[in-house]
């Protein structure tokens, strides 16, 4: 394996590792225009170059953020992206030395917690980061729904311009905070990129649900005519954001009351939103795939348990291994107090990626226990262990990047 010579990457050399980026995914360089909008969304220190003999090979780089994590509580995170190694230099150990840097940059800075949206999904496991969270897709047919009464809001919801929506937008995201776990808070760069990106569609429209207290909701979709079926029109759903459930109600109706549409799609949502039920017929919501939405990675491991909130069941002792940061390596006790380290013995044994895939609640020690994911020390520990990682909602995070 190569020695591969890692570094902050200054601001002169950040377009360059922009497009080694795009053509790790086969995408030509950004051109001037582009890279203007681009260019400001790289945040000082948070580039990474791997370098083999003063040449780029190999670039990643993250934003600071913050997670929701049950309880409520918010967690400082890392959202990692624009991750690349350059088609001559893979498998050298490329990837392998920019993880383990920014790992180490990440607990020095304090945050706990990382997050990616992977673009393929056996890419990352290694490194320890786990599937924590999911969202489905799904498919309403406009003309054979039927919308349930409601007595609404007492709000209104009014669409708004391209300036208005970029300056209430974030407001309002804020405002409304971290609402279920898995939710990210959304960090200066994602606002400057994914916002416009979404409203520079000539089809899209951003309304804004205003209740007593203010805006408190809003939802971004854009129309389409489909490449099949006859050209049908399709409004897709692409961010939306309710500070209560009857907002969200509320939201959704309006959707589905635009006229000149045919069906309406909804992109990796929570898998359990309870669309159905504003319908006569729950039939009319046709799921049409389950996808991987967040990568979590649990810098710290000690950090990451103590920060989240348990259910009621007896105490667990779990032995977690980490390849990656071996100082998370060791055995946690975990009770409806709270969480820490021990010298007991361990009843349930795991990878910290697995870990990860459990720590919001996603999916439960049994299951992947059945799967003989888990080593099982104590035939009692993953019935404990599902009660005492139990979340009320599936985690989602709302945050594609």
């Amino acid at each position: 394996m190569a020695d591969h010579d890692i570094r902050v990457l200054d601001e002169s050399q950040v377009r360059a590792a922009h497009t080694l980026f795009r053509g790790s995914l086969h995408t030509a360089p950004a051109p001037d225009e582009k890279w203007e909008q681009v260019k400001d969304s790289y945040v000082p220190g948070r580039a990474l170059g791997a370098f083999q003999d003063d040449e780029l090979v190999g670039t990643a780089q993250s934003w600071a953020a913050g997670l929701a994590v049950p309880g409520g509580a918010e967690v400082p995170l890392a959202a990692v992206s624009r991750v690349g190694v350059r088609a001559d230099w893979t498998r050298r150990g490329v990837l392998s030395a920019l993880m383990r840097r920014q790992f180490r940059s990440f607990r020095e800075a304090g945050e706990i917690t990382a997050t990616l949206r992977a673009s393929e999904t056996t890419i990352y496991g290694r490194f320890g980061y786990g599937v924590a969270s999911r969202g489905r897709n799904v498919t309403v047919d406009r003309y054979r729904a039927t919308l349930l009464p409601s007595a609404g809001t007492g709000g209104r919801i009014r669409l708004v311009d391209k300036d208005t929506a970029l300056a209430l937008a974030p407001v309002i995201y804020d405002s409304v905070g971290l609402t279920r776990p898995g939710m990210t808070a959304r960090w200066p760069a994602w606002w400057l990129l994914n916002l416009p990106r979404a409203l520079n569609d000539e089809n899209a429209q951003l309304a804004v649900h205003r209740g007593p207290d203010g805006d408190d909701g809003y939802v971004v979709y854009e129309v389409k005519s489909s490449s099949t079926g006859h050209g049908k029109r399709v409004l897709t759903v692409v961010d939306l954001v309710a500070a209560t459930p009857a907002v969200w109600a509320e939201l959704w109706r309006f959707v589905f009351r635009v006229d000149v549409v045919d069906e309406v799609v909804g992109e990796l949502r929570p898998v359990d939103e309870p669309l159905e039920w504003l319908f006569a017929d729950r039939r009319v919501v046709k799921v049409t795939e389950v996808e991987d939405e967040t990568w979590l990675r649990l810098v710290d491991v000690p950090a990451t348990l103590a920060a989240r909130s348990y259910g009621r069941a007896e105490p667990v002792v779990i032995q977690v291994r980490d390849r990656c940061l071996p100082e998370n390596d060791g055995t946690y006790r975990v009770t409806p107090d709270g969480a820490g380290r021990t010298d007991l013995p361990a009843d349930l044994a795991l990878d910290v990626d697995l870990l990860a895939a459990i720590y919001l609640g996603d999916v439960p020690f049994s299951a992947l226990a059945a799967a003989g994911r888990v080593d099982v020390l104590d035939p009692t520990a993953p019935a404990r262990a599902d009660a005492l990682f139990a979340s009320a909602q599936s985690p989602w995070s709302g945050t594609y990047f």
